[in-house]
């Protein structure tokens, strides 16, 4: 409908970029992106929901029934002045907004009414080879916008196509590049990598290539092997958090939360990876009490910590731990029918007035009870506060 109002009008317009590449490869587009001849005010005038959020550089979203679609003007780009900035567009035609985009790939046209390809750059020699190639020289398109390093791997990884020599070499040179770009940017690459069934060969050119180690400095060129093996040994289908954990399975989790601070992760996000990574390795305790198991039951990320485990496990063969695992699964189907979180019998005010000291001592008294109340050790208020008074008693006999 869009492409039809602008032509009704006397404009070129055309779909352009990756929804291009999709249907070509035979695959469901994200989006759909339209280039046009029109001007952004031209846009504006022609359809009655538009939102100008880069209208300097020639964009304008318009919104049809829920859905938006990004229309840009044709325009070539000129001086990128902090590796993502262009400092001058300039309006122009097809064929140089085609020269100005990053990869082959993603620099051809369709047109849907007179259904044909317009390809100004080789993007369909190159889809049929299976190649990622920057249009032009791979240095200068890196210079522009240095997140184009990134996806190339994120390309490669998600088409399974080989990235070009020349366009390889220079990722090489500028890797080090990354670092300048913000960290949001960053993990919006990375976590598109992660999720992808074939991350760990993401990981593996990640590190090929030098990106890994500029962005986590502990996983450099020669670890981005043993990184990768954690990722390849988990279930096809799993959250950025949990694919982010296996990458540093082999790291302190310290370490490996320092290292995640540039991705800039959510509170919720940050809260998830710590969870799994200080949590690695307690699930193979066979001496665990059934109050633990049941406490971890009822969390929210308990079974990305199983699955992480397993993988861990897979990683280096470990066939007594895998069995382990096997067996602790057997035990949660057999205690699956029970509540796993009730309602603690007692709350923080009713411990500090049996006598319990605010701070530490109560939140670890407060755990002891309820893993307690899981076993079914207690199951009544007045022997919740028998037992709490008990412990007070004990402790206070072993201070003297």
């Amino acid at each position: 409908m869009i492409i039809r109002t602008l032509r009704r009008k006397g404009f070129e317009a055309l779909l352009a970029g990756g929804c291009v590449r999709d249907m070509l490869l035979g695959r469901r587009a994200k989006d759909y992106d339209i280039a046009t001849s029109a001007r952004p005010a031209e846009i504006s005038c022609l359809f009655r929901r538009t939102l100008k959020v880069g209208a300097k550089f020639g964009v304008v979203i318009v919104l049809v029934e829920n859905r938006q679609f990004e229309v840009a003007t044709f325009r070539s780009d000129h001086g990128y002045f902090d590796g993502r900035h262009p400092v001058n567009v300039r309006f122009s035609t097809a064929a140089e907004d085609a020269e100005r985009r990053d990869f082959t790939i993603n620099g051809m046209f369709y047109d849907p009414i007179g259904r044909k390809i317009i390809d100004y750059v080789g993007g369909k020699q190159d889809l049929d080879r299976r190649l990622i190639r920057t249009i032009g020289k791979a240095d200068r398109r890196f210079g522009e916008d240095y997140l184009r390093m990134l996806r190339a791997v994120r390309f490669s990884t998600q088409l399974c196509f080989t990235i070009e020599p020349a366009t390889r070499a220079a990722i090489r040179r500028r890797a080090a590049c990354i670092s300048k770009i913000s960290g949001e940017r960053i993990r919006a690459e990375i976590e598109s990598v992660l999720v992808d069934p074939r991350r760990a060969e993401g990981v593996r050119l990640m590190g090929r290539v030098g990106l890994l180690g500029v962005i986590f400095g502990c996983l450099e060129n020669d670890k981005a092997p043993l990184a990768a093996r954690v990722p390849s040994c988990l279930k096809k289908n799993v959250d950025f958090m949990l694919a982010l954990a296996a990458l540093f399975a082999s790291n302190p989790t310290d370490d490996a939360m320092l290292q995640c601070e540039v991705l800039r992760l959510s509170r919720r996000q940050s809260g998830h990876l710590k969870f799994l990574l200080s949590n690695r390795g307690r699930l193979l305790d066979e001496a665990m009490r059934l109050g633990e198991l049941k406490l971890l039951l009822g969390g929210a990320y308990f079974w990305d910590l199983y699955e992480l485990q397993k993988a861990i496990e897979k990683a280096v063969d470990n066939r007594a731990n895998l069995a382990r695992l096997a067996r602790l699964r057997r035990w949660i189907n057999e205690i699956c029918d029970t509540e796993l979180r009730p309602r603690p019998l007692l709350n923080g005010h009713d411990l500090m007035r049996l006598g319990v000291v605010p701070g530490p001592e109560l939140g670890h008294l407060a755990e002891e009870m309820y893993i307690a109340q899981l076993e079914s050790a207690i199951t009544t208020t007045k022997q919740a506060e028998k037992w709490v008074l008990d412990r007070l008693a004990e402790r206070g006999r072993q201070e003297k």
